[in-house]
C-alpha cells in the first residue's frame, strides 16, 4: 500500500451520535462500528463521513436491523478484519487469520497485540454509562503497519 489510511472505529453509540464524533471522523477513508447503535440514522449520518461497515449490538432488535450481520469479515486497504460485538463472542482462529479485530459491548477502550492482529475495542461514544469516558478510535494504515489511536470525545 503506497501512503496511508485512516479507518474511524466506534461503538455503542446507543442512538447518540455527537458532533464532535463526526469532527474526529473527518478525514477517515472508512468508517467500523461494532454495534449497539441505537438508532439506524445514525449509519446513514456516518455515511456522510465515509463509507460504513457495521455489525449488530445486543441493543439492536427489530427489523430495522435485520440487514446488519452479528460477525463481519473484510478487508480495507490491504488489512483484513473481523468486527464482532462482544468480545466473548471472538473466536480464537481469528488472530491468525486477521490482522484487526474490533469489537465493542463493554464501553472501555482497548487495545491488544495477539501477535501481528490488534484486538481494538474502540469504548463508546453515545450515552454515557459506567462513568467511563467516551472514546473512540482511528486506525491508521501505513507501509503495511497499523496504528492505532484512541481519542476521547469531549462532550
Amino acid at each position: 500500500m503506497i501512503g496511508a489510511m485512516r479507518i474511524g472505529v466506534l461503538s455503542d453509540t446507543h442512538g447518540l451520535l455527537r458532533p464532535q464524533v463526526l469532527d474526529l471522523l473527518a478525514g477517515c477513508e472508512a468508517i467500523l462500528h461494532a454495534g449497539d447503535i441505537g438508532d439506524p440514522a445514525i449509519l446513514d449520518r456516518l455515511a456522510a463521513v465515509a463509507p460504513v461497515a457495521a455489525v449488530r449490538g445486543n441493543n439492536d432488535r427489530g427489523p430495522s436491523y435485520g440487514a446488519l450481520p452479528d460477525v463481519l469479515e473484510g478487508e480495507l486497504g490491504g488489512l483484513t478484519y473481523r468486527m464482532i460485538h462482544r468480545r466473548q463472542d471472538v473466536e480464537d482462529e481469528w488472530a491468525r487469520s486477521a490482522r484487526l479485530i474490533v469489537y465493542g459491548h463493554s464501553h472501555r477502550p482497548e487495545l491488544e497485540w495477539r501477535g501481528g492482529c490488534l484486538l481494538l475495542n474502540p469504548g463508546a461514544c453515545g450515552r454515557r454509562r459506567f462513568q467511563l469516558p467516551l472514546t473512540l478510535a482511528r486506525v491508521t494504515l501505513r507501509d503495511g503497519r497499523i496504528e492505532p489511536e484512541i481519542h476521547v470525545v469531549d462532550d
